[in-house]
């Protein structure tokens, strides 16, 4: 079944008197317990793609529907809603909260979802065992090592069963060993939960993991 469906994205963006088109019509489909990774060279649109597909972006024409839902440029306002029910996303230089322990980062995701109180304090405990971080949950940011805080932000992108993980260069700030502990986690939840996962990498690595590899080339997607 196809969570994420994308067709002809274009993305136009302003500078001065000059327009720049950064997407030309992008198209790609995501099905549960599917990992896509996306390369490119930089400055080919992956980004822009990917924020879009996050829905914290419209694009200037095309269709992207989630869910079976259609993602409506002229209505913004929505993009919170489809963020919040069904889009996780793992950001490559973690976006952690400092002053938060790791419980409290992925607690705080759910709150922005709406959980609160209990239920999310137990649904930030399920996911930091999902990830192997039970032992962490109590630990800040500075005392977690880089393998350690990415799988916080996973953990944080996974609460609250978003059926969709975007991710963007996850395994960039990690050594080779860790890198691959990540790139094997996010291979067991699309597997044994179900979710799509699109992974934007230049890690050769990522590869290995993915049932499938597409391509953007300025703008286009080359599947």
């Amino acid at each position: 079944m196809e969570v994420l469906e994308a067709t002809g994205v274009v993305k136009t963006f302003r500078e001065g008197s000059e327009s720049v088109n950064v997407l030309k019509g992008a198209s790609l489909t995501l099905r549960r317990g599917e990992i896509v990774a996306l390369e490119g060279p930089s400055g080919s649109g992956k980004t822009t793609f990917l924020t879009i597909l996050g829905c914290m972006l419209t694009p200037t024409s095309g269709r992207v529907a989630i869910e079976g839902r259609e993602v409506d440029p002229a209505r913004p306002e929505r993009l919170p809603m489809f963020r919040r029910s069904s889009i996780g996303f793992v950001f490559q230089q973690f976006n952690l909260f400092p002053a938060l322990t790791a419980a409290e980062n992925v607690e705080y995701a759910l709150n922005l979802k709406g959980m609160r109180g209990k239920a999310a304090r137990e649904e930030a405990a399920r996911v930091l065992e999902a990830v192997g971080l039970s032992d962490r949950a109590r630990f800040l940011p500075r005392d977690l090592s880089g393998g350690q805080k990415q799988r916080v932000a996973i953990a944080r992108a996974l609460a609250g069963s978003a059926p969709i993980i975007l991710a963007d260069e996850p395994t960039a700030n990690l050594d080779s060993q860790v890198g691959t502990q990540v790139l094997e986690l996010f291979r067991d939840l699309a597997k044994s939960r179900t979710r799509a996962l699109l992974i934007v990498t230049h890690d050769p690595k990522v590869r290995g993991v993915a049932d499938r590899v597409a391509h953007i080339r300025d703008g286009v997607i080359l599947n």
